[in-house]
């Protein structure tokens, strides 16, 4: 294809934005009502309070002002395993806050470990990498981290595909300790050698499960078999996502030392509680009309639509245009200077319709999201687990409404009898 030229807009880096946050829901109390499992030998006890930690003063301030009052229990167990050093594999719920839960601990020990600014040089060596399958969400923890190093000389980095590659390269020059990156820009610019990984002392991966799927698998394989990146043993390694298939929990043991910790929050899997869930038998020729009826019903609430092809986000979305609801959409296909306007479109409200393929499925936090509608089923359950939770989010409650089809979603009957009554 082209050459890409799209550059993104830097991000506001007065106070306010940075620390830009929305509200906990009415539910969040709630979440501390979910059993926790932790397997493994040994497990640190688990934290009460931020307070709790002995972590330096920025950080605790810089913690209050992100609007974290008290840690969910994703975080309660997660930040104190990741303190002592252990490896830690964590599957909880959408929107309960595992950002922050390996955010939170990795900034602590870095302060603790005196880390240097990282100077202008050709290649960097940072401290920590932070991968995600895509770019909307890498950015976002970007975001997020801006957010605890915030008056610390820690400089976070995010580079991702469909933007200028040069731009990538300056912006790890002027320093970088932890990188932020989906799988191919990483190993772009690892490959040009402007990433030197023998300090890499933390290596996260989000949404691990798709992380080590057939999507991202090799990849993730060639990033830890770089001979300068450290082996398992000598760098700390996190796993977190709302889905964690068995298949992937014994891949994932690849990279994890043999004494990591398991996390669990409520069950393994599960969709988020605050998620009503409806399913309505729709045929393919009716699924229009009722769309329709459906977003005439809940007028201008923020709602996110999931289709199953490219193609068929861009006629959903020129189609309610059509119907005077406005709507924009994002997928693969879009360049990245259309899928942020898109996003941002959403974000403010402009459009209150967002038609999308998966590429929106996993970790967008999107505020007042109200409803996710399944225009088509995903083709498997940790996938429809991962669409619902774009509402629901931190203690606020949402609405998911699938339309399923005998013909093409019979394959999904079991397992959603098994969500629905968990």
């Amino acid at each position: 294809g082209p050459k890409v030229t799209y550059v993104p807009p830097p991000p506001p880096d007065d106070e306010q934005a940075i620390f830009a946050h929305y509200q906990t829901g009415m539910n969040f109390d709630k979440y501390d009502e979910n059993v926790v499992e932790v397997s493994g030998l040994d497990p640190p006890a688990a934290l009460m309070s931020f307070a709790d930690t002995n972590m330096c003063r920025t950080l605790t301030v810089n913690i209050a002002k992100a609007g974290y009052s008290k840690p969910t229990p994703v975080q309660k167990y997660s930040i104190p395993i990741i303190l002592a050093g252990r490896d830690l594999m964590a599957c909880a719920q959408t929107g309960s806050g595992k950002t922050a839960a390996f955010l939170v601990p990795v900034v602590a020990q870095m302060m603790r470990d005196g880390v240097t600014a990282s100077s202008f040089k050709e290649q960097q060596e940072p401290e920590c990498i932070i991968t995600a399958p895509t770019r909307e969400l890498i950015n976002q923890i970007f975001l997020e981290a801006r957010k605890f190093v915030y008056g610390t000389c820690i400089r976070p980095v995010v580079i991702y595909g469909g933007t200028q590659t040069d731009y990538s390269i300056r912006q790890v020059k002027q320093g970088c300790n932890i990188l932020c990156a989906t799988p191919g820009r990483l190993l772009d610019i690892i490959g040009r050698g402007k990433i030197g990984l023998h300090n890499v002392k933390y290596l996260v991966l989000d949404e691990a499960d798709r992380m080590l799927d057939m999507g991202f698998g090799a990849d993730m394989k060639k990033l830890v078999s770089f001979p300068d990146m450290p082996q398992k043993e000598k760098r700390q390694t996190l796993m977190f996502s709302a889905t964690f298939p068995e298949e992937v929990q014994r891949l994932a043991c690849e990279f994890l030392k043999t004494d990591f910790l398991f996390v669990v929050v409520g069950h393994a899997g599960g969709a988020c509680s605050d998620v009503q869930q409806n399913i309505l038998q729709v045929s393919q020729y009716f699924k229009r009309d009722k769309l329709i009826e459906i977003l005439h019903s809940i007028g201008n609430e923020r709602t996110l639509v999931f289709v199953d092809t490219k193609k068929k986000a861009d006629f959903i979305a020129c189609f309610l245009c059509q119907e005077n609801i406005p709507a924009t959409s994002i997928h693969g296909d879009r360049e990245q200077r259309e899928r942020e306007i898109a996003l941002r479109d959403f974000r403010s409200g402009k459009c209150p319709v967002l038609v999308a393929t998966s590429v929106a499925a996993r970790g967008l936090d999107i505020e007042n999201v109200q409803h996710v509608i399944n225009f088509d089923l995903p083709s498997t359950i940790e996938e429809y687990v991962h669409r619902i939770g774009r509402t629901g989010r931190c203690g606020n409650t949402g609405k998911a409404v699938s339309f399923f089809d005998n013909n093409s979603d019979g394959h999904l009957a079991q397992p959603l009898i098994k969500v629905l009554s968990d």
